[in-house]
C-alpha cells in the first residue's frame, strides 16, 4: 500500500542546504506562475532556431543543416521555417508558430553561462544553483527565490518539481514537492484502499511535521481528477506532455502552485544526431508540441503565466565525423507569456565566422541565462531580491519583457 509513496518527495529543511539564511526580504503579491523547462544533455539550438542568413551556418554544417526557407532543391517541410529572415524554427518547431505570431513567444540566442568545462555535471550544477563556481551557495536559484519573497502563501504545493525528485535549482530552506503523476494519488479510484492509506499514514506520521505536509500534499492531489480534467487540448503522449498537463491541471485548480519545474532529457547526441529525423529532431517535436499544447490549454491565464527553457549550454557549431555534434558552448532561451516582447529574437548574434568562434569551435555567449531569469524575478514575479538569487551577478535588464 504504501509503494506509491516515492511519486511524491519532500525536500526538508536542512542547515547544509542553504550556505545563506534568508529571512524574506520582501513581501509582495503572487506574481505570475513560473514554469522552467530544462533541456538536459546540452540542446543544438543552431538546428532548433536555425541562422539561415548566415552562410557559414551551412559550411560549418554540410550534412546536419536545415534547408533554407527558399532552397529549391529541397522538400517544402524540410526546409527551415523562417521567422524574421534571418532566424528560423527547424521544421520540427513549426508547432510553436501560432506563439511567435502572437507575440507571446521571445527567443533569446547566444544565451547561456560564462563556464567553459563543456562538462554537463558541472554546467547544470552551476546552471540550477545559479553561481559563477562551486564556492557559490548550495541551494538552488528558485530555492533563494521562494525564500526571499513572502508572498503569504503556505500552500504545501507552492513549488513543485515534475519528475522523481526535485530538480537542483528548487533546493533550499523551502520544502518543495516531487510529482511524477496525480493519477497514482488515486489508486487507480478505488476510494477503500485510499481510505486505508491515508489512516496508515496518519499513524506513522502523527508526530511527524514533514509527514503531516505530506500528508496535506496528498489530501489535495486527491481532490483532482486528472481523467475528467477539462481540456479539448491533445498533449503529447509523453511524460514531457503529461508534466505540462498535469502543470496546467495545478494552476487551473487553484492550489497555490507558484513554480513548477519540468526536465526534457537526452538531448546529447554525439553520433547519428539526424537533421530531419532521428533523436534530436524527435525531441523538438516533443518539446515544441508539448510547449504549444501548453500555451493554447493556457490561453486565459497567459497574463499570469511565464514559461522560460534553457539548457546547460549548446553544441558545437561544426558537426563531427560521426553526424553528429559534441560539447558546444553558447545556447538558447525561450520566455513564452502573456507579457513577453514576443516575435523577436532578442541578444546580441555574434556570428559563427572565423575569428567570431570560441573555443575549438563554439557559438559565444552574449547575454547571461541570469540577465532573463533576473528580469522575470523582477517584473513578472514581484521578487527583486536578484542579488540573493543571483550572488555576486550584476544583472543587465534585456528588454525581454513588457514593462
Amino acid at each position: 500500500m504504501l509503494e506509491t509513496l516515492p511519486v511524491l518527495h519532500q525536500i526538508p529543511t536542512k542547515t547544509w542546504m542553504p550556505r545563506l539564511s534568508f529571512a524574506p526580504k520582501n513581501t509582495a503579491p503572487r506574481g505570475d506562475t513560473l514554469v522552467v523547462v530544462f533541456l538536459r544533455g546540452a540542446a543544438d539550438v543552431l538546428n532548433m532556431v536555425v541562422p539561415h542568413g548566415e552562410d557559414n551556418y551551412y559550411s560549418l554544417r554540410p550534412t546536419l543543416n536545415i534547408p533554407r526557407p527558399d532552397d529549391p532543391r529541397s522538400k517544402k517541410e524540410e526546409r527551415v521555417v523562417d521567422l524574421d529572415g534571418f532566424f528560423g524554427f527547424h521544421p520540427n518547431m513549426s508547432s510553436l508558430l501560432e506563439a511567435w505570431q502572437s507575440q507571446q513567444l521571445a527567443i533569446i540566442h547566444a544565451c547561456g553561462a560564462p563556464d567553459e568545462s563543456r562538462s554537463h555535471f558541472k554546467a547544470m550544477e552551476l546552471m540550477e544553483r545559479g553561481v559563477d563556481d562551486e564556492r557559490g551557495p548550495a541551494s538552488g536559484w528558485i530555492g533563494r527565490h521562494l525564500a526571499t519573497l513572502n508572498t503569504g502563501n503556505s500552500s504545501p504545493l507552492r513549488a513543485i518539481g515534475m519528475g522523481t525528485r526535485p530538480q537542483r535549482s528548487l533546493s533550499g530552506s523551502v520544502p518543495v514537492s516531487a510529482l511524477r503523476s496525480i493519477a497514482d494519488f488515486h489508486l487507480g479510484g478505488d476510494p477503500r484502499a485510499l481510505q486505508q492509506m491515508r489512516a496508515a499514514l496518519n499513524f506513522v506520521y502523527q508526530d511527524d511535521v514533514l509527514g503531516q505536509d505530506t500528508l496535506s500534499i496528498m489530501d489535495t492531489l486527491q481532490k483532482l481528477d486528472p481523467a475528467n480534467y477539462q481540456s479539448s487540448i491533445a498533449y503529447p503522449d509523453s511524460e514531457f506532455g503529461l508534466a505540462l498537463k498535469q502543470t496546467a491541471m495545478l494552476i487551473k485548480s487553484e492550489v497555490g502552485l507558484e513554480v513548477s519545474a519540468i526536465d526534457l532529457g537526452g538531448w546529447d547526441t554525439h553520433f547519428t544526431q539526424g537533421s530531419m529525423t532521428g533523436l534530436m529532431p524527435n525531441l523538438m517535436k516533443d518539446l515544441a508540441e508539448g510547449l504549444a499544447a501548453f500555451h493554447a490549454d493556457m490561453a486565459d491565464h497567459m497574463n499570469k503565466l511565464t514559461t522560460v527553457t534553457m539548457s546547460e549550454f549548446g553544441r558545437r557549431a561544426y558537426e563531427n565525423g560521426s553526424l553528429g555534434t559534441d560539447h558546444g558552448h553558447g545556447s538558447m532561451m525561450m520566455v513564452l507569456g502573456g507579457n513577453v516582447d514576443g516575435g523577436k529574437v532578442h541578444g546580441q548574434w555574434p556570428g559563427l565566422g572565423e575569428g567570431q568562434l570560441i573555443g575549438p569551435g563554439d557559438l559565444a555567449v552574449t547575454t547571461d541565462y541570469r540577465d532573463v531569469l533576473s528580469e522575470v524575478l523582477i517584473k513578472r514575479l514581484n521578487n527583486t531580491a536578484t542579488s540573493d538569487v543571483f550572488p555576486e551577478y550584476q544583472p543587465v535588464m534585456r528588454s525581454i519583457l513588457k514593462s
